[in-house]
């Protein structure tokens, strides 16, 4: 009789920490892009991301998981696509005691993990159709994207998929499967959704600008767990990682404002905040294959790049309400070619020994690797970008992707949800809520008024 196999419970924990940290990004992201939209609709932005933990999550147990990262004995279509059988499907029971790989964690710890980043991924593409979309609208498509993009690109990126072992692109912990892909789909949904009405004539400010860096200092912290978990052991390479994503994350909001300062005259936290979000973005498909220095640098270069990104959807006339396609996928592919330049093996061997790349330009390797780093992202922006536009367009002609003009107007909270994040209406002869908190009455103006007064659109991320 074979023994059982060995659990690495040091490694186990850690992944399963991580797991809990990458969880906790949804809600931060929940915040940051609820602190981002109008008062009247910040229910709805939130909610968008709470009913992805739950829809994804399930999808992921069902089916995600298999497609993505099970092995297939047909190994052609093993390029492109998982197993349909491998989890709850085949041998489940033997499922509960397997390790995945030879890092002494056990398999549905690995599916754990991997169901965050599916959750995530799919709520980051949210923040650019704010303010006018349906909710049915919204769990549809993000059924339908989760399923025929994020599941495939996820396999052929960290499943044993064609841009793994063909291509031999590197992606640590998702710049390309996530950030790139994620974005893409923003602009292919935006086309097919239409313009907020106003935009951009009329400014579309944050309502709660303290909601923004709550939210980006929750997706900081939850980070670490993206990142320096995707190493799946507790190593050097995962401290590697760990360091990388503080440092480029500290560069990124240094070279956010910088730029904000030259542009305005001032920096904003809405700025630095965003600056933030861009340095994570940009260091995650790096984390592990970089040393610091060259983290600081690409940080700061997506900070001051993708501050000045988001101002494209003004020069290019399409309404991405929260920045996702200047921040993500501008932000993912900086990080994506920036293997092509700062990938060396004396951080991580595997580089070069296991994974088939090479080392990037500045560490002798030529620009073999650049060149793979752009086939790869350019193949799954424009997948991601053409399905995420085909599966709107069909939703919009059948259930209906966009709310009404005056939904819009009045706000998607009440006409979706039934409620509102703020109650304006006086109680007792005094402001309710507002008068208590010490807030004189005409502060909290009807939000008619509040869309109509002048001000200048914050950046988004």
């Amino acid at each position: 009789m074979e023994d059982a196999p060995t659990i690495d419970t040091g490694n186990t924990t850690w992944l399963l920490v991580s797991s809990a940290l990458v969880l906790l990004m949804t809600p931060g992201l929940a915040f940051f892009y609820g602190g981002l939209n109008r008062a009247k609709s910040v229910l709805n932005m939130m909610m968008m991301s709470f009913v992805t933990i739950g829809l994804v999550s399930v999808l992921w147990v069902v089916y995600g998981f298999s497609l993505a990262f099970g092995a297939n004995d047909n190994t052609t279509v093993n390029d492109y696509l998982g197993s349909f059988t491998a989890y709850l499907g085949g041998n489940t029971g033997d499922t509960f005691s397997a390790l995945w790989g030879t890092t002494g964690i056990p398999v549905f710890v690995f599916m754990a993990f991997q169901m965050m980043f599916a959750v995530i991924t799919v709520a980051l593409i949210s923040g650019s159709l704010s303010d006018r979309t349906k909710f049915a609208g919204w769990l549809v498509f993000a059924f339908g994207w989760m399923t025929l993009v994020y599941v495939p690109v996820a396999h052929w990126i960290w499943g044993g998929g064609f841009i793994a072992t063909k291509i031999h692109a590197l992606d640590f912990a998702g710049g390309t499967a996530v950030h790139i892909n994620a974005g893409a789909a923003a602009l292919g949904v935006v086309l097919v959704l239409g313009k907020r009405i106003g935009w951009p004539k009329e400014a579309f400010k944050p309502h709660n600008v303290p909601f923004v860096a709550l939210g980006a200092g929750l997706l900081w912290f939850g980070w670490f767990g993206f990142n320096a978990g995707s190493e799946l052991t507790a190593d050097a390479t995962a401290a590697v990682a760990f360091l990388n994503t503080q440092v480029a994350t500290a560069a990124a909001v240094l070279g956010w404002i910088a730029v904000e300062w030259l542009k305005s005259g001032k920096p904003t936290l809405v700025g630095a905040s965003s600056g933030a979000v861009a340095g994570l973005v940009a260091i995650t498909p790096a984390c592990g294959f970089v040393s610091p220095w060259a983290a600081i640098v690409l940080g700061i270069v997506a900070g001051a790049v993708c501050a000045l990104a988001v101002s494209l959807k003004y020069k290019l006339g399409f309404d991405d309400s929260l920045d996702v396609v200047g921040v993500h996928f501008v932000g993912g592919w900086i990080g994506s070619l920036s293997l092509g330049l700062f990938a060396n093996d004396y951080v991580n061997s595997l580089i070069t020994d296991g994974l088939g790349a090479s080392n990037g330009l500045f560490y002798g390797g030529g620009v073999t690797q650049l060149g793979r780093q752009a086939l790869a992202s350019g193949i799954v922006s424009i997948y991601s970008f053409g399905v995420a536009a085909l599966l709107a367009l069909a939703i919009k002609v059948t259930i209906g992707l966009r709310t009404s003009p005056e939904t819009e107007v009045e706000g998607i909270d009440v006409a979706e949800h039934a409620e509102s994040a703020y109650d304006f209406a006086p109680t007792g002869g005094a402001a309710g809520a507002f008068a208590l908190a010490g807030i004189a009455p005409a502060a909290s103006k009807p939000a008619e008024a509040e869309e109509s007064a002048p001000s200048t659109e914050k950046v988004a991320g």
